[in-house]
C-alpha cells in the first residue's frame, strides 16, 4: 500500500530552460529505511547543492516502512515529495517506487546516509545528455569504503566483466543518473533488494546502452549500515548468475559445457590408451556437454529473436 504526501513547493525556486542549458528535468529518487540519524542532513544539504541548478527537479523520498522517526522527520518537510510503504519491501522496491511516481525523463538515485558526494549530481546530470546512464564510480581521491566488502566486490565485479565484455570501475554505486524510459523497460526483473543496482548495470551493458562512469568520492555513512556482508554477496551471486543467464546465455552456459566436454576427452584418451573400451562415464561426459552446448545456442536465439528491451 503507498501513501504519497503532496509537497509545498510554493517557497522553492521555479527554475525554466535558458537558452544552451546543458541540464535537462531530472528527479532525485531516495529510499529511506531507519536513517533519522542522517536524513535531514543530507536532505538539508542537498537542497542546498541543488539551489541555483538551471533546469526543473524533484526530490521524491521513499520512506520504505521505516520504524524509527524517520517517517515523521520526513512528514515535517515541505520541500520534497513523500510516497510511504506501509511495511519494509527493499531498496530495490523502494526505488521503483520512486522511479514510478517520478515526473521528470532523467531520474537521480542517491542515499540517505550522507556516504555520497550529492554535490555532483549536477555534472552527472550533464554527461547523461550523451548516455544512458552515467554512474558515480567510487574510485576518487576520498574512499573510505569498509574492506570485508572489498573482497567480494573484486571477484563479483570480474565476474560481471566477464559476463558483459565491459570494463566496468563500480558494479553498484548508489549515485547514478539514468533515462526513466529505459530503465522502466527492465522494472518486471529488478529486484526488490540491494542488487537492483548491479542488477540494473549488467542489464544496460548486455543490452548495448550507453553506460559512462565518472568518478566521485564516498564518505563514512551516517547511522547504522543494512548491508550484511555474507548473505549480500550471496544475493549479489545469485543475481549476477541470473542476470546473466538472461541477458548473456552463451557467456553462462558455454563454459559449463565445455568443461564437460574437456572431461570426455580425458576420459575417452583414458578408455582408448588403458582400458581398451569405451566407458559409460565417457559417453554421459559427452552427452551431457553436448545438451547444455545445445541448450546455451538455443537460450541465446531466443534472447537474440525476442528483443525485448
Amino acid at each position: 500500500m503507498l501513501e504519497e504526501i503532496k509537497p509545498d513547493l510554493s517557497q522553492r525556486a521555479c527554475y525554466s530552460d535558458p537558452p544552451g542549458a546543458s541540464l535537462s528535468a531530472f528527479s532525485v529518487v531516495i529510499p529511506v529505511f531507519n536513517e533519522e540519524e542522517g536524513i535531514t542532513s543530507t536532505l538539508d544539504r542537498l537542497q542546498e547543492q541543488l539551489k541555483g541548478v538551471p533546469c526543473p527537479y524533484e526530490i521524491v523520498v521513499v520512506n520504505d516502512g521505516s520504524t524509527d522517526c524517520s517517517g515523521p522527520i520526513l512528514r515535517d518537510r515541505t520541500d520534497i515529495r513523500l510516497v510511504e510503504h506501509s511495511t519494509n519491501l527493499g531498496y530495490g522496491a523502494a526505488l521503483k517506487t520512486g522511479i514510478r511516481v517520478a515526473q521528470y525523463p532523467l531520474i537521480v538515485i542517491t542515499d540517505a546516509d550522507g556516504t555520497y558526494p550529492n554535490d555532483r549530481i549536477p555534472d552527472l546530470v550533464a554527461q547523461a545528455s550523451q548516455a544512458d546512464m552515467v554512474v558515480g564510480a567510487r574510485i576518487g581521491a576520498n574512499i573510505q569504503y569498509p574492506t570485508i566488502r572489498k573482497i567480494p566486490k573484486w571477484f563479483l565485479v570480474r565476474f560481471a566483466q566477464w559476463l558483459t565484455k565491459t570494463r566496468i570501475p563500480d558494479l553498484n554505486s548508489g549515485l547514478r543518473v539514468f533515462r526513466k524510459s529505459v530503465v522502466e523497460r527492465f522494472l518486471s526483473i529488478l529486484p526488490d533488494t540491494f542488487s537492483f543496482t548491479t542488477t540494473i548495470t549488467i542489464a544496460l551493458l548486455t543490452n548495448r546502452y550507453i553506460v559512462r562512469y565518472v568518478p566521485i568520492d564516498y564518505y563514512p555513512r551516517l547511522g547504522k549500515s543494512k548491508i550484511k556482508p555474507i548473505r549480500d554477496t550471496l544475493r549479489f551471486i545469485q543475481l549476477i548468475l541470473r542476470t546473466g543467464i538472461y541477458f548473456a546465455p552463451l557467456r553462462v552456459f558455454l563454459p559449463i559445457a565445455g568443461i564437460f566436454y574437456i572431461g570426455a576427452l580425458i576420459t575417452l584418451y583414458q578408455d582408448i590408451f588403458d582400458r581398451r573400451d569405451l566407458t559409460e562415464r565417457t559417453l554421459i561426459l559427452f552427452v551431457t556437454a553436448t545438451q547444455i552446448g545445445m541448450f546455451a545456442l538455443l537460450a541465446d536465439m531466443i534472447d537474440k529473436r525476442s528483443e525485448r528491451f
